[in-house]
């Protein structure tokens, strides 16, 4: 405390003449914003209006032990925190000895939450310099466990639940949110987390994870990010007789009564943040085709399962052409198997086909529904009454209980092949070139389908895309096992590269991570209006070409999440160039300015800035 009245003087006029150049700095920056609001430079300073332990108890402004002197004394928390300042290369070096230190991937899961709770700073810092490791800690394989046991690890609340009790309530309940920008919304109604199933209200941790990937690999503020739940109940049985689940205590909503709850959130969401990009996540079939095919042409919004999966396993197969030595125009030369008919299944099928469509090496969209043969659990979509005759009358085309396929189903629906054929049976009588895995129903690539595959084509494309590692229709190992080492290998969780005759066979992920960052980066400067099908059909492009032809040739296919940030700066200058040839780009880019050069100055970079405190009025 300042005794001598001078001085007390001299300090007052020092406090007022900083806060009215921070004030006018701000000013300043707002009016840039507004001529281009997306480019979001890094400022030399953070304002608050919060004091002592408010400040260490915010993970957006705590630097733990990094405050400098000055800094503790105009915050009101010299004496908070221990004397030493330690900057950010130390803590670092803390925070990963006793992340070391942790036994389980869950456990671990619960360090990096325990982490971002406290300082977001350091989190991001932290895994953005070990994403490869990292993300599968905070993301797939290891979210998977976290979600379903959300209700007995749970610490701390983060994101907005919206819930039965909630109806009529939406639209001021949007505004408990305590920040006035949010560019990119994560949300889910829990009814199909990865290939796990209904875990209502525990699916919250997919949101959550989904936007830590956002901030460290397509440099979205944390400040401008929301995770949602939307908790229309739940059909798992043990999570409603589990008196610690945190959700809504009965079954889910359905028909127009779940429709009009989403509906009342989408318009309190757009009320508030009309600008915002929406994710739909994890939800079910056929909700998740439904509310995409509901929004999509009127608000800014994808569906990450659908579209985003797609993007990443066509830039897959377009990539395998090249390792075969082939051009990616000759995407209608391939047969494609898909095992799993569900909202993934049927939308990586559909960006292959307009993939297909695009090229015009196709006559028409039947022709190139024509080089797919899907599967269910049933079985290959066929011709129920093929065979059923005496071989002299042409067999009808029968649905028999295949009536209850919605029309996108129906499109793969086979007229000259048996219904339910098994997976084996198909590949023997088409020989594939491409199998596809997304059933969540784990080993359903079988030791004979693999093997007859490999029987037909010289490098058969393999790719088990169910999520988490033990829903995977096989292994990595498996398939390298079962193809004499010739596969070219993708799996939608992490495997280790396998060792087979004295060589190292690569494994791919095909990882969402890799389009829906920097789509939503692209999307954000460019202040996109809608997301289109270009959108993605661009961001798979540019994903297959970024792999060298060394790499090609050694059976990797693109970058891996270690370098994302690069890809998503390639992809979101594709996508801020589709924004603006379409005429969705709201944003004026400066005259002269180079799109590149504006995505990665917007892209946000965890480290300390000085913080002011400013007079609460």
């Amino acid at each position: 405390m300042l005794r001598n009245p001078a001085l007390k003087t001299v300090h007052a006029a020092t406090q007022r003449f900083v806060t009215s150049q921070v004030r006018n700095y701000s000013r300043r920056a707002l009016t840039t914003l507004a001529a281009f609001p997306d480019l979001r430079m890094e400022t030399m300073v953070q304002t608050t209006t919060k004091h002592g332990m408010d400040v260490i108890h915010d993970p957006l402004l705590s630097k733990g032990t990094a405050f400098s002197l000055s800094e503790r004394e105009r915050l009101g928390i010299r004496g908070l925190v221990p004397p030493r300042t330690q900057e950010m290369d130390k803590q670092l070096q803390r925070i990963i000895r006793n992340l070391r230190e942790c036994r389980t991937p869950l456990e671990k899961f619960i360090f990096m939450t325990a982490l971002q709770d406290r300082n977001e700073t350091l989190y991001y810092r932290l895994l953005i310099d070990n994403l490869e490791e990292l993300s599968q800690i905070i993301y797939t394989p290891t979210v998977g466990e976290a979600c379903q046991r959300f209700h007995s690890i749970y610490r701390r609340s983060r994101g907005m639940y919206f819930s039965s009790l909630d109806r009529g309530q939406m639209a001021a309940m949007v505004h408990n949110w305590p920040h006035d920008q949010v560019d990119v919304i994560v949300v889910t109604d829990g009814s199909r987390v990865l290939g796990l199933g209904d875990l209502g209200a525990n699916g919250m941790q997919i949101p959550i994870g989904k936007l830590s990937l956002y901030v460290a690999g397509g440099g979205i503020r944390p400040t401008s990010i929301l995770p949602v739940v939307l908790d229309v109940g739940t059909n798992n049985e043990s999570l409603l007789d589990d008196p610690l689940y945190l959700g809504m205590g009965h079954r889910r909503l359905e028909g127009d009564e779940y429709y009009s709850f989403v509906d009342e959130w989408v318009h309190a969401i757009q009320n508030r943040y009309p600008n915002a990009l929406i994710q739909f996540e994890d939800f079910k079939y056929p909700h998740a085709y439904n509310l995409l095919h509901k929004y999509q042409d009127k608000i800014c919004c994808f569906n990450d399962d659908i579209q985003s999966t797609s993007a990443v396993a066509l830039a897959g197969v377009l990539a395998a052409l090249k390792a075969r030595g082939k051009s990616i125009d000759n995407l209608n030369e391939e047969r494609i198997i898909c095992v799993g008919a569900g909202s993934a299944g049927v939308g990586v099928c559909e960006g292959i086909i307009d993939c297909m469509v695009e090229q015009g090496k196709v006559k028409s969209r039947e022709e190139a529904y024509s080089k797919i043969w899907m599967l269910d659990q049933h079985g290959l979509i066929g011709n129920a009454h093929l065979g059923a005759t005496d071989g002299a009358t042409p067999a009808p085309i029968g649905l028999g209980d295949r009536a209850k396929l919605d029309e996108r189903q129906l499109c793969y629906l086979k007229k000259d092949m048996k219904d339910r054929m098994s997976l084996e049976e198909v590949v023997k009588a088409i020989k594939p070139t491409v199998m596809l895995g997304l059933s969540g129903a784990p080993g359903v690539f079988t030791e004979g389908a693999v093997r007859a595959m490999a029987d037909g084509v010289e490098k058969p494309v393999v790719f088990p895309l169910s999520n988490p590692t033990h829903q995977s229709e096989c292994t990595a190992e498996q398939a390298f096992k079962w193809t004499d080492g010739r596969a070219i290998f993708a799996s939608g969780s992490p495997f280790k590269d396998v060792e087979f005759n004295g060589k190292t066979c690569k494994v791919n992920q095909i990882n969402n991570a890799m389009s829906f960052p920097g789509l939503g980066l692209g999307v954000t400067v460019s202040r996109a209006s809608r997301v289109t099908g270009k959108m993605f059909m661009e961001t798979a492009i540019t994903i297959a070409n970024m792999a060298s032809e060394e790499q090609l040739k050694s059976g990797v296919l693109f970058p891996g999440v270690g370098q994302l940030r690069e890809v998503s700066k390639e992809v979101a200058a594709k996508v801020c160039e589709v924004a603006y040839d379409q005429g969705l780009a709201r944003a004026q880019l400066p005259p002269g300015s180079n799109l590149k050069t504006v995505i990665e100055e917007s892209m946000w970079n965890p480290s300390y800035v000085s913080l002011i405190r400013l007079a609460d009025h």
